[in-house]
């Protein structure tokens, strides 16, 4: 594992990365899972190797499906979780894309601990040098304004060289931290990139979210991939919102209500960030007269 003080331009982009996200509770409107799925398409990914559902999924709850192939022929898809990596056909034509790994699936039901001992096995077996999470949790946020995707870290390295504040979060956690704890005693860097939903639109597939969740992850790694139609599905998610609170009274109120309380944060956060500017070019200026 190499050194954490890498380079802060493109911290991930050293070696072999993996993504990772779960559908369910930590996937709001399918925000997460909708981009790992719009990259495992992308990128022709294979499937390296995956998990034996009936170890961790109850199939009451995440039930298996049916379908019918190509020829017709009836098939089962049962829940779980595979470790994809990007086809050599997409490597070759884009050699930035050959190190990127998939982790997609279902939130485990059970046996949390074997799970992620399990993916840890599947990390060293690759030799992954870092993992990116992917997450999306409904908030108290309008639908009307931009998606503010944040960053946490279970590592104390990689949040100085991110500028990320630490959690003071206490509660139930989804399988994402259990395996970012894994990965922080293993040594391996690691950061999650969370999407804030609108609670009242959070049961519907948000491409909004999706497309926020993008374009943090392309800043995170200096890599452009392929947006397909998701910024112009984001702007029909959001119109249709709009139309639907136009003829209900109640939802374009509290709407309002959101979007003020949103705008007020804002301009508070742009007045602190001014305000620090403005200190450290003060103490800049002190220190260019003691030079003197």
């Amino acid at each position: 594992m190499r050194d954490l003080e890498f380079g802060l331009a493109n911290p991930f982009f050293e070696g072999k990365t993996l993504i990772v996200a779960f559908e369910g509770w930590n996937d709001a409107a399918e925000g997460a899972s909708g981009l790992l799925k719009h990259l495992v398409l992308e990128l022709d990914a294979e499937v390296v190797a995956a998990v034996d559902p009936e170890d961790y999924y109850d199939f009451q709850f995440s039930r298996p499906t049916v379908s019918n192939d190509e020829n017709g022929n009836r098939e089962i898809t049962w829940p779980g979780a595979e470790l994809l990596r990007t086809s050599k056909t997409a490597a070759e034509e884009n050699p930035r894309f050959a190190d990127l790994y998939f982790l997609l699936g279902n939130e485990p039901a059970r046996r949390w601990k074997s799970f992620a001992a399990e993916v840890m096995e599947f990390i060293e077996d690759c030799e992954i040098d870092q993992v990116i999470f992917l997450g999306a949790v409904p908030s108290d946020s309008p639908h009307t304004r931009s998606i503010k995707v944040s960053r946490s870290s279970q590592s104390a390295a990689i949040r100085k060289q991110l500028n990320i504040e630490p959690s003071d979060y206490e509660g139930p956690v989804g399988i994402i931290s259990v395996l970012a704890m894994s990965l922080e005693e293993a040594a391996i860097p690691s950061v999650a990139l969370w999407a804030p939903v609108p609670h009242y639109v959070h049961n519907s597939p948000s491409p909004k979210a999706t497309f926020s969740l993008m374009i943090e992850l392309e800043t995170l790694l200096g890599l452009q991939f392929d947006h397909g139609t998701l910024a112009d599905d984001a702007f029909a998610w959001e119109r249709g919102i709009d139309e639907l609170a136009e003829n209900d009274e109640d939802l374009a109120a509290y709407v309002s209500q959101l979007e003020s309380a949103r705008d007020a944060a804002d301009e508070s956060a742009g007045s602190a960030e001014s305000l620090a500017l403005e200190f450290e070019k003060f103490l800049a200026q002190e220190d260019d007269g003691k030079d003197r």
